[in-house]
């Protein structure tokens, strides 16, 4: 009982911290006067440390001690959650956030390890489930406290709130939770592999990002291009390291390639997408922070009803049926938002979310029970790992990529819209001297503002477009990686 109660409420700090702080953007934005880029580096400084540590994390808990580990990461967390709530500049509170990655890159994946290492046979089946089911419900109250503190007290009480639960969880911990390592765990740790995929998904995302404000420079081509021969030096790593933290052979299997694909791609379009969602619904259609935490709701709670059924569907109906619909229904309702005729909520909004819920509903579950499927046994928690990983650098490259797209596209349409809206020479050079901050902007002229959101739908929309297609991309890959019904995706 202890054991689950401490790994829940320490992977809930990460879920819930996740989502407060995409509804709290807006409003940093506005109190510090910062760019959109700035706020991107927010999530993507976090997101940066956790996607790429995560399985060094994971090994380090294995070789030194998961429960050391997990009670590390908490307090890790906990003390960049003070520094984030006390930060005076955009700049020091992405700095903070680093340090919020590193902690929530320690416990995540000791939280599980605790977990397997605490139960077993069917008592870790259940403890599994209700670890899942749990944090599935601090993932959905996690939007609707936000909005409340942000609205009621202010921003800063959006990091400050984790503190108690971090104090609770090592407490617990401490007391109650036994240490466990793999005692057969030897060999040096694979820190160079860890080093150059850091470094690598570093650049990428600083070129596409800087790229959103300065344009496509020779040093921004050239920050990219070191970046991927990083990544690509990280790979020849990982294929000639004794203990690898990306074991290439894995990836032999066409369906654990193929899993890991579709998720890259659909969590890819899933990250970037709900990243400027909070910026349209506050910034464009006015909604307070609450309001805006309770407009994903929907979403939440059919993926974590659709879940608790659709993992069964997968030996009735076959994998690659279940993983074509459901990617291929999230398509439609990120298409949604390209194609309907406004972005208010109930006409616009509100189907495409009930569509994403559905999708994903119908993908998470049988996504999980297919991947642990298609590898043997004893590589069930590296796969689970691996895949975990995959989706967090999924979003961290989605919101890089997609961010440089919607700042290009932002540029453009903008023009075009103080142009057909007549504005004269004087107000056309206010906007233009506050681009940077995009629908953040503060002009005080209803007109000037109404061409700076009407500029903003038009980018979002086309950040939609790419979502919806990669979405599609996703159930195509499914379709042609992995088996029917009856058919085998475990790897041979």
């Amino acid at each position: 009982m202890w054991v689950l109660t401490a790994t829940i409420l320490g992977s809930s700090l990460v879920f819930i911290d996740s989502s407060v702080v995409s509804l709290a953007l807006p409003v940093i934005q506005r109190e510090f006067v910062a760019t959109a880029l700035e706020m991107q580096w927010v999530v993507e400084a976090y997101t940066l440390v956790l996607g790429a540590l995560m399985l060094l994390c994971g090994a380090l808990g294995d070789r030194y001690g998961r429960k050391r580990i997990f009670v590390a990461g908490v307090a890790i967390f906990a003390a960049g959650s003070v520094l984030c709530g006390v930060a005076p500049s955009a700049t020091l509170l992405i700095a903070a956030r680093v340090l919020q990655g590193v902690g929530g890159t320690m416990l995540a994946p000791a939280s599980l390890a605790i977990l397997g290492a605490s139960f077993s046979g069917d008592a870790r089946g259940k403890a599994i489930g209700t670890w899942s089911g749990l944090t599935s419900v601090a993932s959905a109250a996690g939007p609707l406290l936000g909005g409340v503190v942000i609205d009621h007290f202010e921003w800063r009480w959006a990091f400050f709130i984790n503190l108690p639960l971090a104090v609770a969880v090592i407490a617990i911990a401490l007391v109650h939770v036994p240490e466990s390592r793999d005692t057969e765990a030897t060999g040096s740790l694979d820190i160079l592999g860890s080093l150059s995929i850091t470094l690598g998904l570093g650049l990428v995302v600083y070129a596409f990002v800087t790229s959103g404000s300065g344009g496509w420079t020779a040093i921004t081509l050239a920050t990219l291009a070191a970046g991927v021969a990083a990544l690509a030096i990280f790979l020849r790593i990982e294929a000639v390291v004794k203990l690898p933290i990306l074991p290439l052979h894995l990836f032999a299997s066409r369906a654990f390639s193929g899993l890991n694909a579709m998720t890259f791609l659909l969590y890819g379009a899933l990250g970037g997408l709900f990243y400027f969602l909070p910026f349209v619904l506050i910034q464009v259609d006015g909604m307070s922070a609450t309001q805006a935490g309770f407009a994903s709701l929907p979403f939440i709670l059919l993926m974590v009803l659709l879940s608790r059924y659709s993992g069964g569907l997968v030996y009735r109906l076959g994998a690659r049926t279940m993983l074509t619909i459901g990617p291929a229904i999230a398509a439609t309702g990120f298409a949604g938002f390209a194609l309907l005729p406004d972005l208010h909520y109930w006409t616009g909004i509100f189907p495409s979310i009930v569509l994403f819920g559905i999708g994903m509903g119908l993908t998470v579950a049988p996504l999980t029970t297919t991947l642990l499927e298609s590898v043997s046994a004893n590589h069930v928690g590296l796969a689970s790992g691996i895949n975990s990983a995959v989706s967090r650098i999924a979003g961290l490259l989605a919101i890089a990529v997609l961010g440089a797209m919607l700042a290009f596209a932002f540029s453009s349409r903008l023009e075009t819209r103080m142009a057909s809206a007549l504005l004269p020479p004087a107000e056309r050079t206010a906007i233009r001297a506050q681009k940077a901050a995009m629908a953040g902007a503060t002009l005080g002229i209803a007109r000037d503002e109404a061409a700076v959101k009407a500029a903003y739908i038009d980018a979002f929309r086309a950040v939609a477009t790419a979502c919806a297609l990669l979405a599609a991309a996703s159930a195509l890959t499914a379709a042609f990686t992995l088996a029917g019904k009856g058919g085998k995706n475990v790897a041979g």
